[in-house]
This record gives C-alpha cells, structure tokens and sequence, in this order.
C-alpha cells in the first residue's frame, strides 16, 4: 500500500516502505506511534511518527519526523489522513513531544497548521524547498527559544 501510495505522487516512490522498516528498529521508533486505518480488512493509510532532534551548538531538543504518511490510491482526499494526522499528533501530545517536522506538500500540511520551519529558526539538515520543510509546536510555547538543525535517526540515510 505504502509503495502503490507514493508511485504516482510528483516525487515518485523513495524507499518508503524500506523507511519504516528501518525506523522500527532504530533507537527512535516509539511505541504507539505507528498508525494503521482499515476497512474491511484493507488498509486504507499508515502513519508514522519517530524521535528526531533540534540540535544547535550548545543544546539538543526532541521531537518527531511524520514519515511516511499514506494513503491508498482511491481513499486519498477522503479524510483518512487527516484521521491519521489527527490520531498521531493527540498521541504524541500525550506522551510530551514538543513539535512535529515534515517534508511534505506544501499545500497540504498547512491544512493541519504545520508552517515553514524557518519561521522557528530551525533547518533541515540537507537542501529542500522553504516550503515543503514544515513544523507544528505541540503546545504553546514548544519552540520558544528553540534554533538549530533538525537530525533524522540512521534510518533516514
């Protein structure tokens, strides 16, 4: 599902079922973090949220990457990933994490109040577009006088 999910999209397939795959057995993978939509047997979207780092010169902060979210070829723009989204970002508010970073359309996130996150003096880690490098504070004042580099896990690499 993952794989059919990403074939068609503008950026094509990248590994994304090999990410998770790799994400689960990584230090970051946090239990309860890790989403399945069905219907009838189907699975119709997946989510996954795992630890990734601000880091600057002098301090390290935690928080989590959304990667990968899909959704199966006939469901998508029906609201199974915006359950997912929703879903994940109450759990993780559960469980403490400040933020949630993204690499993802920049038309779609922002429906869910995810903004450049340049707007917080934070930087991904390697060249990608402003705009498709987003984050969303889990709680007011999450990113207050916060700035650095986000780090992905070695599963990313």
């Amino acid at each position: 599902m993952i794989r059919a999910a990403f074939t068609n999209t503008e950026h094509g397939y990248g590994q994304e079922s090999e990410l998770v795959n790799k994400i689960r057995t990584s230090d970051e993978y946090v239990d309860g973090l890790e989403l399945v939509v069905t219907q009838d047997k189907a699975i119709l979207g997946y989510g996954l949220l795992s630890e990734v780092h601000i880091k600057n010169e002098d301090q390290s902060f935690t928080g989590l990457v959304l990667a990968p979210l899909a959704v199966r070829v006939g469901f998508q723009k029906k609201g199974v990933g915006r359950l997912l989204i929703k879903e994940l970002e109450k759990r993780a508010t559960k469980l403490n994490y400040r933020f949630i970073s993204i690499l993802g359309h920049p038309s779609y996130y922002p429906k869910f109040n995810y903004v450049p996150a340049s707007e917080y003096n934070v930087r991904p880690p390697f060249s990608v577009p402003n705009e498709a490098f987003m984050i969303k504070p889990l709680f007011k004042g999450a990113l207050d006088g916060i700035s650095g580099t986000v780090r992905y896990s070695k599963a990313f690499d």
